[in-house]
């Protein structure tokens, strides 16, 4: 029989003393692996599994990509990566888009374990601000998982757990303290039928762009929105009912199908020099964050904004060799996708 043994944690502000509270309780053997997304800066450093590790009786580390989850150890997303589970029993980690802001964020978590793991998954929501997690505990009610919420008149900062409860619902609404024993107890209850697929409707919008994507170049949204934004404002198009390509935004702007592929080429082009600038301006604001580092004899800090400068300055360059300084193919310019770099 499938056993509740895969625990998903999601907290933003004031989680670290509500995730300790949780933590001081879970026994030595504890039979359920655990999975932690708290908030960072994407610059930031981590030391929540330290933290962790020190307050407990269970190991915690930084998750890493395609490890094999085991029992009685509580795995946390780092710093700038979403933490996802995989059906084979291991961890995925993406730099996939922001979702609310935030990477790592709590809802592709939750989003994957109740995909690949239904009624198996407990999701957590602790205190923290906004709906994030929200939308992945329903995904897990759905698929047959049970839902736990920090009590907002416990947590810090209520909204999160309120809008977990108020929008998600909650099987289990506890305070922080209490969420150990709870959670010990839900592991060694019996899991009823399972649920539904466990398919949040967003994992679905993909197709449903790229369905669209083809039919703007099948020319088969005329007199429709298009797929394209207007250069000059940013606004979405309507494509004009007519054969021949023509667009127009909300607050007036139009273009022929011709005229509008220049002004995105040259809009583009702008924008991968100012990709350029930024990454060089974040590579001399880092070598000089290290240089204060290491003359304060903080070595840990020093090599990591020296990682970020190397890393800006690269990322930097490859635009420019192989995107802005490229030769250009067929007549090309730099912002069509079929430019290659020419030299060997």
């Amino acid at each position: 029989m499938a056993e509740r043994n895969i625990i998903v944690v999601g907290t933003s502000s004031g989680g670290i003393d509500a995730l300790i509270k949780m933590v001081q309780g879970l026994p030595v053997g504890f039979p359920a692996s655990v999975f932690v997304v708290c908030h960072i800066p994407p610059g930031g450093r981590s030391v929540l599994p330290d933290i962790l590790s020190r307050s407990g009786k269970l190991l915690a580390t930084h998750a890493q990509a395609g490890e094999h989850f085991q029992p009685g150890q509580i795995y946390v997303a780092p710093p700038d990566r979403h933490m996802l589970l995989a059906p084979d029993g291991r961890i995925q980690l993406t730099r996939g888009a922001r979702e609310n802001h935030h990477r790592p964020a709590v809802d592709p978590l939750f989003r994957s374990a109740a995909r690949y793991y239904g009624s198996r998954v407990i999701g957590v929501i602790l205190t923290g601000a906004l709906y994030n997690g929200t939308a992945g505990l329903l995904a897990i009610r759905a698929a047959g998982g049970l839902a736990v919420v920090q009590d907002p008149s416990d947590a810090l900062v209520a909204a999160m757990p309120q809008n977990a409860v108020d929008i998600a619902g909650a099987d289990h609404l506890v305070s922080a303290v209490e969420l150990a024993p709870l959670l010990t107890r839900l592991i060694k209850t019996s899991i009823g039928a399972p649920g539904g697929d466990g398919m949040d409707p967003i994992e679905t919008m993909p197709e449903v762009v790229e369905q669209d994507m083809a039919k703007q170049i099948a020319n088969r949204r005329r007199g429709d929105v298009s797929v394209l934004t207007c250069p000059e404002c940013g606004g979405s198009l309507w494509q004009v009912d007519q054969a021949l390509p023509r667009f127009r935004c909300h607050v007036g702007h139009a273009y022929n199908g011709e005229a509008l592929l220049a002004d995105q080429t040259l809009a583009l082009e702008a924008a991968l020099w100012t990709a350029v600038r930024g990454f060089r301006e974040k590579a001399v604001l880092s070598r000089q964050l290290e240089a204060v580092e290491r003359g304060k004899g903080n070595l840990e800090a020093a090599d990591r904004f020296r990682e970020q400068a190397e890393q800006s300055s690269q990322y930097g360059e490859l635009i420019l060799k192989h995107v802005l300084h490229a030769e250009p193919v067929n007549g090309a310019g730099p912002g069509d996708p079929d430019v290659q770099d020419s030299t060997p």
